[in-house]
């Protein structure tokens, strides 16, 4: 039983999303700064829904 492509492509979300925030933060682009904040989400968001389906493969 492997983990889940969501937990996978959610922690791949996060980490895009810390470079994009830091970049933001480095360079002043606001813009680059809350993409990264919602890449971030949108990760823990995925890693969250991966970690229930692994959850329930186990049942």
């Amino acid at each position: 039983m492997g983990i889940d492509k969501d937990r996978t492509e959610g922690a791949m979300s996060n980490a895009k999303g810390k470079i994009k925030e830091a970049a933001g933060n480095l360079t002043g682009d606001e813009k680059l700064k809350t993409e990264g904040k919602a890449d971030q989400v949108k990760g823990k968001v995925q890693n969250a829904v991966g970690g229930v389906k692994d959850a329930l493969k186990g049942k």
